[in-house]
């Protein structure tokens, strides 16, 4: 028998100030959500946002975040930590908080932002400490869902930047060989909104895609985002020594703004990041609308506009 549904309204939202929580926050603002949403600094009063100073290690600023919603979305997430011990204080001790301060305020609703890393928690201190945080969530006793995105890209983006640079010069250095699903960000934001209100997702797991059956593989995803810039893009796979070595140099010289890490690198060199397909959402619920190659044009010209790409 179907549970009752809940009519959701007001949101308590955390990694707002993000790459993907700035577009979520635009999508529920033009669906008619109220919005309640952390962020560590001042922030200019908006209509229907009431912005929230706090952080995950301060949990009576989560409660006052909680407080009139109708459910969670905790987005925030450290994806570059110096150590294990980081990672798990801010992806697992965070969650851990904002599941109290849920509780506290009286917010049954919770769905939690993870990551398709979680699957093959032994390869990264990012994906341990994901996977500790779904366990937390599971747990909680709360009426949860856990989405597992895959590699995000869409306008805003720092993560994948680097990949449209290497494209736009006609060679790009990829992990070994492998195959990985990807997602547009306005995808998973729609997502997002489709679960609160939808009672037969609670206790549910999703790994949602653009919906390409097997997934990306690498050479064909750079020769992709070559085409946007009229080029035959080369591919270089490193084995994973060399991207050691990489992660090593880029730690040294841009230091906490490394996009390469050494813990990364595990994550990189495994061969299979395709979303389950028994995890996809039910069509009934959401269905991806953005063709990757759209996308990818729409990120390069976005990147492009804004002088990121030069």
């Amino acid at each position: 028998m179907a549970r009752q549904k809940q009519k959701i309204r007001t949101l308590a939202v955390t990694g707002g100030t993000g790459f993907v929580g700035s577009h979520l926050l635009r999508l529920a603002l033009a669906e008619g959500y109220d919005v309640r949403a952390l962020t560590r600094g001042w922030k200019p009063p908006e209509d229907e946002i009431v912005w929230v100073d706090g952080a995950l290690d301060r949990p009576e600023t989560l409660v006052k975040a909680c407080s009139g919603a109708d459910a969670v979305i905790h987005l925030a997430g450290a994806i570059n930590a110096r150590s294990r011990a980081e990672f798990e204080a801010v992806n697992a001790g965070g969650t851990a908080n904002m599941i109290d301060a849920a509780r506290k305020a009286g917010v049954r609703r919770f769905v939690h932002i993870s990551s398709l890393a979680a699957r093959e928690p032994e390869l990264s201190g990012y994906g341990w400490s994901k996977a500790r945080s779904e366990r937390l969530v599971a747990a909680s006793g709360l009426d949860w869902t856990i989405v597992r995105p895959p590699a995000i890209y869409g306008p805003g983006d720092r993560e994948t930047l680097e990949l449209f640079r290497m494209a736009r010069r006609g060679l790009v250095a990829l992990p070994p060989r492998g195959r990985f699903s990807v997602i547009h960000v306005e995808d998973l934001c729609r997502l997002i909104l489709a679960l609160l209100d939808d009672s037969d997702s609670w206790a549910e797991t999703y790994e949602p895609d653009d919906g390409r059956e097997g997934g990306w593989q690498h050479r064909h995803f750079a020769r992709t985002l070559g085409r946007i810039y009229g080029r035959r893009a080369l591919t270089l796979a490193m084995p994973r020594p060399v991207l050691r070595i990489a992660a090593g140099l880029d730690r040294l010289f841009r230091r906490g703004n490394a996009r390469l890490t050494p813990d990364r690198v595990g994550y990189f060199c495994h061969p299979d990041w395709v979303v389950t397909a028994r995890k996809r959402p039910p069509e009934r619920l959401w269905r991806p609308r953005i063709k990757t190659a759209t996308g990818l044009k729409q990120t390069a010209d976005w990147y492009r506009e804004q002088g990121w790409l030069r």
